[in-house]
């Protein structure tokens, strides 16, 4: 019953713990949104007790960095010859529990080894920062508290059921274990895949990739079908048909020339050509956009899913001759001039997510260059 209470405060309207005022305060009437949620007062005082504001935490959150890579500069970062081995190898030893995770919620060995790989290079390394520490500190800035103050009370009743001690430690953003769950996440979908009574991320394999599976089938995630297949493009041919919002058949980008490296599964797809018309280029299938309830930066999913599909056996994608793109400052410029063009970009902060895509793609359009989203210097030029 607490859980429940707890489930459904967080699915409900953003909470009312004051931001960026004194801690004490916060931590206060985070504890009387508790007890309004059906959990114990001694386990919310036991929690939150000794929590303190870390401010490397808040220095992570305004620095991603990593996310203004381009795809190809991210993809070559994060996948190495080792990690593509020790993937193939941990399939191998812990086939039973891929087989129980794509039998009792679809999803395939691929996927959970990609992102078990990119969160914590299987394992290793899963953040030392102080969970509760890293939650309070973000539930009580004034940038996303709405996001992270529910996260606080699911962790308060993670810690009740005794699978949350207050010295657990995980990522910045409060995620915890092998494949990087927030709390409200392992409330909800963690799975104990050991049978030891408890839902354990950093230290069960089991209890890891199970419970990632299990969130995202509940994401959406449909058993026994493509995620992503890398293609090859015609010459010529309308690009402005291309991005995450252009879904056609596949045998429709058959017919326009769009030709698969590899054969090609039939159903519904999008063009994705993250460095534009002579970069890489992946025809993208309803679940890829399942991944984006894991993450929600493009660059970081296509890697994933990418990388899912050389654990499975795909060939490395071929990179093309991609035109420059923007450097940080120059990136920045187009997004203030796309803004003043009355286009949602979202913050001006260089790093070329979905918006700025979007709106780069509509700007290429009304000036005739080919719509393939990928900002060019000669696209800044032109606006």
């Amino acid at each position: 019953m607490r859980i429940a209470l707890a489930l459904a405060l967080m699915s409900g309207p953003a909470l009312a713990a004051p931001c960026d005022g004194a801690l004490s305060d916060f931590t206060a009437a985070m504890t009387a949104e508790a007890v309004a949620a059906g959990l114990p007062e001694d386990a919310a005082r036991r929690y939150l007790a000794g929590a303190r504001i870390d401010e490397g935490v808040l220095k992570a959150d305004r620095s991603q960095g990593v996310f203004r890579m381009s795809f190809i500069d991210f993809s070559r970062r994060l996948i190495s010859q080792n990690r593509l081995e020790k993937g193939r190898a941990l399939a191998a030893q812990h086939a039973a529990i891929f087989d129980r995770a794509a039998a009792d919620y679809g999803v395939p060995r691929g996927i959970l080894l990609a992102f078990w790989a990119f969160e914590t290079d299987y394992g290793a390394v899963q953040g030392d920062f102080n969970t509760r520490d890293a939650l309070v500190t973000l539930g009580h800035d004034c940038r996303r508290p709405e996001l992270f103050q529910p996260q606080i009370l699911a962790a308060i009743a993670l810690h009740d059921k005794g699978d949350l001690p207050t010295d657990t430690t995980g990522a910045w953003a409060g995620e915890i274990g092998m494949v990087q769950m927030l709390p409200a996440d392992i409330l909800a979908r963690g799975v104990d895949g050991d049978g030891d009574g408890h839902v354990t991320l950093k230290t069960s394999v089991p209890d890891a990739l199970l419970s990632g599976a299990r969130l995202l089938q509940h994401h959406g995630w449909q058993a026994e079908q493509p995620w992503l297949a890398e293609v090859t493009l015609p010459a010529q041919m309308d690009w402005a048909l291309s991005g995450l919002e252009g879904q056609l058949p596949v045998a429709e980008w058959q017919a326009m020339g769009v030709t698969g490296r590899e054969a090609l599964p039939e159903g519904t797809a999008s063009l994705i050509l993250p460095q534009g018309r002579f970069g890489p280029a992946f025809l993208a299938y309803p679940n890829f956009h399942t991944l984006f309830d894991w993450n929600q930066s493009f660059t970081y999913v296509l890697t994933g899913a990418y990388f899912a599909t050389r654990l499975e056996g795909a060939p490395v994608y071929d990179a093309g001759s991609p035109e420059p793109g923007l450097e940080d400052t120059q990136m920045m410029r187009l997004q203030e001039k796309l803004a003043a063009r009355g286009h949602d970009v979202g913050k001006i902060d260089g790093i070329l997510g979905s918006d700025t895509r979007k709106a780069v793609q509509k700007e290429q359009q009304r000036l005739g260059l080919p719509a393939d989203a990928w900002p060019t210097k000669a696209l800044l030029e032109a606006l």
